[in-house]
């Protein structure tokens, strides 16, 4: 039987490959905005102050949002915040929740911020971009923009070196396929091989592997075959790559278990796990969750663990 991640579990390889991979991410789902911004500057991931807009705006579950700040080209500093919203349900509060993000944020901080919400979902009539209301004179509203995978044609993806035309492709293919498994090993061999026909860097091709194996992911058995025949086609192209994915692979398991077991741990001594704490498991290596582990021995706090002294 095939096994099957729920909603929440693409969470993970979506924060990965978007902090990975910021500006091509804006360059791809918002030209304007990466036209506007100067990255010479840098940027950066704002995930205390996110934190603090997020206790204050009190609107539920928003585990995908992330607040980064840029500079615009005239030297203007500003905030991007983004939504991505994977679930295919139908959300009332959606718009209201950008809303109340962004009004907090500026609240809080006096910055512009601009919305962007990337609708992973799989209805089509859901589109929603705009929070308004209109009472005896006041009218009030806010636009964001909101961008649907599935506006996106198969033949624009399959043409684009963008690396998140890839992550759109796997994860239109892992909506599609859900309980196909033939259909979706077909899939996923094919966006793998595609993966050397791009051109991409040898880190673009690992980390984009590391995605399309996570969404479109298949029983044991198919993985293998999989794998044997990456290699074959690898040999034929002189890619090595594969070496390191297939180190990846056979890890895996053993770093799921290891994260699993740690997480285990810090919850029976310290209580529920903060959100930063899980997002430094969820992207460990297995090194780091084995030393994490080691010092949660004589560890008396959760900053113990973590800290970067060792």
């Amino acid at each position: 039987m095939e096994e099957h991640h729920s909603n929440d579990e693409f969470d993970a390889p979506w924060k990965d490959i978007l902090e990975s991979y910021f500006p091509e991410f804006l360059e791809f789902f918002l030209q304007e905005a990466f036209d506007g911004i100067d990255w010479e500057r840098g940027f950066e991931f704002l995930d205390k102050e996110l934190s603090r807009i997020t206790r204050a705006a009190s609107i539920g579950d928003r585990r995908m949002d992330k607040l980064v700040k840029v500079w615009r080209r005239d030297g203007v500093e500003l905030w991007v915040l983004i939504h991505i919203e994977i679930q295919g349900d139908r959300k009332t509060n959606f718009a209201e929740g950008m809303y109340v993000y962004q009004y907090r944020a500026y609240d809080l901080y006096q910055v512009p911020v601009v919305g962007l919400a990337i609708l992973a979902d799989e209805e089509d009539s859901w589109r929603p971009s705009e929070f308004s209301y209109t009472l005896w004179g006041t009218r009030q509203s806010y636009q964001f923009t909101a961008i649907k995978l599935l506006d996106y044609s198969e033949y624009a993806l399959e043409q684009s070196t963008n690396p998140f035309a890839i992550v759109t492709l796997a994860h239109r293919q892992a909506k599609k396929t859900k309980h196909r498994t033939e259909d979706r090993y077909q899939e996923k061999r094919r966006l793998i091989r595609r993966l050397y026909q791009q051109g991409y860097s040898r880190q673009h091709v690992i980390d984009l592997f590391r995605f399309i194996d996570w969404v479109l992911h298949l029983p044991e058995e198919l993985d293998d075959r999989l794998n044997e025949e990456i290699v074959v086609f690898e040999e034929s192209q002189k890619m090595p790559y594969i070496s390191s994915m297939e180190r990846f692979l056979e890890k895996r398991g053993v770093k799921k278990g290891e994260a699993m077991i740690l997480t285990r741990q810090l919850q029976r001594r310290f209580g529920t796990v903060p959100d930063w704490a899980n997002e430094k498991i969820a992207k460990a290596d297995l090194p780091s969750l084995e030393e994490w582990s080691l010092r949660f021995v004589d560890a008396s706090s959760l900053d113990d663990v973590f800290s970067d002294k060792g």
